[in-house]
């Protein structure tokens, strides 16, 4: 399908009684978003001007000044809609044919992988190894059911995160900041100037280890759940990358000892409701900069991977979690293992919650396990600096459709 692209020139109301004034003229056809790669996606940004470029250029709005009005309110995304509006700032908004996605065909399902009696039942053991070696390697992740993390620990983190995001401003604010220094933080698009649009969501942030904040650095809404949560995250965390060790052919503590797990970053992001979810995302198109993530969400739904040149919607199961591998195990795993691009939709219910726990560490030099190499399958990645990587992929543009793994390809 062509979809056509047209530049707009037009003035945006910034009154609910101004008049908005649309002049169009046909400019150019591109392949449909919907079937475009991430890379392809990230070209189609670049190249093509948002509904924000052509605020910027037609009509003097000036949207530097209303980003840092957003941004000096602290009250995120939530705040603007509590504040009532019905039309999305220009600065969220993306193409609505890059938002949009065709259903799930039915014989495309995320893997569910169930992990009861693997320590105790070796054919079982075996039979998860195969399950996570497939899944792994074929859509670079899979949802878990019985993992050992009760229910009441999970409802307990999804309500603490929403009793924080609907906290009072003035409890909130004293979190926000965009310091990434910081344990504990609360921000709403931590990159809000220098993306080409913003997310709809805010978010809550704590680095757990190696070096966990203070009970005290915790807000007191989420604090003995998130402690409790972390605890019970970390072992899943050990559980899975043993598992994934032997998937590899490696022995089971081989990723621990790697120093896979000594880093816990959680992030609680929280997507209000969006009054126009077909102009904006909630999370753009992205893969993880760690080893392994472990995410929780809530039942409302939105989070899809990019599988066979189309979306792949990742239906909430109650009590699951949804396990990807990262940027980081995609390399030391010599491309075996892929690091999955996802995004989340935006919708008009809400708020959605989830948690996503990254297990990274950056203080060291990673490049394909030596053990996994040999003359047929020689190294595709070079030694990587860590902190190099991260760096580039918090902080560098990207070049041509290129993702910051690709930059470090031999």
């Amino acid at each position: 399908m062509a979809i056509y692209i047209y530049k707009c020139v037009f003035s945006i109301a910034i009154k609910s009684h101004s008049v908005i004034i649309i002049f169009c003229r046909y400019h150019k056809q591109v392949s449909s978003p919907w079937k475009l790669t991430n890379n392809d996606y990230i070209r189609y940004m670049e190249s093509s001007e948002t509904q924000l470029d052509l605020v910027q250029n037609g009509s003097g709005y000036d949207i530097e000044k209303e980003i840092k009005a957003f941004d000096e309110s602290k009250a995120g995304v939530k705040g603007l809609v509590d504040s009532g509006i019905v039309k999305i700032p220009p600065f969220f908004v993306v193409p609505e044919k890059v938002v949009s996605s065709q259903p799930t065909p039915a014989h495309l399902q995320i893997p569910v992988i169930d992990l009861e009696d693997i320590r105790d039942d070796p054919v079982r053991h075996e039979k998860v190894i195969k399950e996570i070696r497939s899944a792994l390697e074929i859509w670079g992740l899979f949802q878990v059911v019985n993992h050992g993390v009760s229910k009441d620990i999970t409802e307990g983190m999804i309500e603490g995160v929403k009793g924080f995001h609907e906290e009072k401003n003035e409890v909130k604010r004293e979190y926000y900041t965009r310091d990434v220094k910081k344990k504990v933080t609360y921000t709403s698009n931590t990159l809000i100037h220098k993306t080409k649009a913003a997310d709809w969501k805010d978010t809550l942030y704590f680095r757990m280890a190696p070096d966990s904040p203070r009970p005290e650095e915790l807000p007191v809404v989420c604090r003995e759940t998130t402690i409790k949560y972390s605890a019970y995250i970390r072992g899943l965390g050990d559980t899975l990358l043993k598992l994934v060790s032997e998937a590899l052919g490696l022995n089971p503590n081989y990723l621990i000892e790697f120093g896979c797990a000594k880093g816990l970053k959680i992030m609680c992001h929280y997507y209000p409701p969006c009054p126009e979810p077909n102009r904006t995302l909630g999370s753009k198109p992205h893969t993880d900069p760690d080893f392994l993530t472990i995410l929780m969400q809530d039942h409302i739904g939105g989070l899809q991977v990019f599988h066979q040149n189309q979306w792949i919607n990742v239906p909430p199961i109650p009590g699951a979690f949804v396990i990807n591998a990262g940027d980081l195990l995609q390399l030391i795993s010599n491309g075996k293992f892929k690091s999955v691009e996802h995004r989340v939709l935006a919708n008009h219910n809400g708020p959605r919650i989830s948690v996503a726990s990254f297990f990274a560490i950056y203080d060291r030099i990673c490049g394909p396990i030596k053990e996994l190499l040999s003359d047929e399958n020689p190294p595709l990645y070079k030694e990587v600096p860590l902190m190099e990587y991260i760096t580039q992929y918090m902080w560098k543009e990207q070049d041509g459709g290129m993702t910051t793994l690709d930059r470090f390809r031999l």
